[in-house]
């Protein structure tokens, strides 16, 4: 399932608030981007117990119970994690991944909150989530009829929402912390189509507990067991220059106000390769799209920029080349800049050779 309208953490909480108290809701998402974590706050919020079915991992059994005679005839028993004396927010995970005799067992349970001939007690909320086809993960088309019986919303991640938490109760690792202010956009990333890590929230959580678990004297070669066995490969070599930089003390705002160069070591290169990367991410949200909205700290900033490629191209022009093009969401630096960079360039290059002549 498709949508253009994507919620933030904060957004899927008021719909919840507002709708779910009424009506079944299915959650959408990635995996990693916190659907589990939302409802768990949902339910704290309303003041109700939180109970959760994996559906990938129920039998028909599992719900619907087992049948017990009862005087002349039979009867079906629910399961006891589902009998409650009050209302309580049933968390129907990973729905679905269930199979399809599952999901219709769950058409009674979803529209009139029944299971047989046992009722969940009145006032319970039901709450399902699920992963898109599109995200390489295990599902199944959900019947009409059960997607008829939901109101469905669309999950995003949003780094200023997660960084409120990690700054406060969420507990982050303070390494964690200071890239992902550096670089939100690598929060998170798409599920590749192949086996490999990939950037959630969640797996920069576990990053962030392991980092704890280890404490500061983390060797490099443990480091770099840890960031590429949860992150995307890019951003886990990211996350190793940005390291390797806060170590050895190197500085994008100061090799921005000049009060520091570019790291030039051959061994520094994936220090160059990160701070360059940050640059690139630092003039994307600094500069104005449109040339119209340019002001006077905008041009400080792109003279500022223009001398520091010049410079970087020196280093490494490989390095100073991956500035310039489509990052992996193919976004660009605002054409105007681009414009000035190829006009001004050429004439920055031999005002080097004049200055170092």
């Amino acid at each position: 399932m498709q949508s253009a309208i994507m919620l933030n953490q904060q957004q899927a909480i008021d719909f919840l608030l507002h709708v779910a108290v009424t009506r079944p809701v299915f959650m959408w998402g990635p995996p990693g981007i916190g659907k589990s974590a939302l409802v768990r706050r949902f339910a704290e919020a309303v003041g109700m117990e939180c109970v959760s079915l994996l559906g990938s991992q129920l039998a028909p059994e599992d719900l619907l119970g087992i049948p017990q005679i009862d005087g002349k005839c039979s009867r079906f028993f629910p399961p006891a994690n589902i009998v409650r004396d009050a209302p309580f927010v049933l968390f129907l995970d990973e729905l679905n991944a269930s199979s399809h005799e599952i999901q219709k067992a769950f058409y009674s349970l979803i529209l009139d909150q029944r299971i047989g001939e046992y009722s969940l007690p009145k006032g319970t909320i039901v709450i399902g989530a699920g992963n898109r086809a599109k995200d390489a993960a295990i599902v199944k088309p959900m019947p009409s009829a059960l997607v008829n019986r939901m109101a469905h919303i669309h999950l995003r991640s949003d780094h200023r929402q997660w960084l409120e938490w990690a700054k406060g109760e969420g507990g982050i690792h303070p390494w964690v912390l200071e890239y992902i202010q550096l670089r939100p956009d690598h929060l998170w990333s798409e599920p590749p189509k192949h086996e490999e890590p990939f950037s959630t929230p969640r797996s920069w959580h576990m990053l962030s507990d392991a980092l704890h678990s280890f404490g500061e004297d983390t060797g490099e070669d443990m480091l770099d067991a840890l960031a590429y066995g949860l992150l995307s490969p890019n951003h886990a070599g990211n996350f190793k220059g940005f390291l390797k930089q806060l170590r050895h003390k190197h500085g994008l705002h100061a090799i921005i106000k000049g009060e520091q160069h570019w790291p030039d070591a051959p061994g520094d290169r994936d220090v160059l390769y990160f701070l360059a990367q940050s640059f690139r991410a630092h003039l994307m949200k600094e500069l104005p799209e449109e040339e119209s909205a340019v002001r006077s700290a905008h041009h400080a900033l792109s003279i500022r920029a223009k001398d520091m490629l010049r410079d970087l191209a020196r280093i490494s022009v490989e390095i100073a080349q991956s500035l310039l093009g489509e990052d992996s969401q193919g976004r660009r630096l605002p054409a105007w800049f681009l414009v000035e960079v190829a006009r001004d360039l050429p004439r920055l290059a031999g005002r080097s050779q004049k200055e170092t002549a």
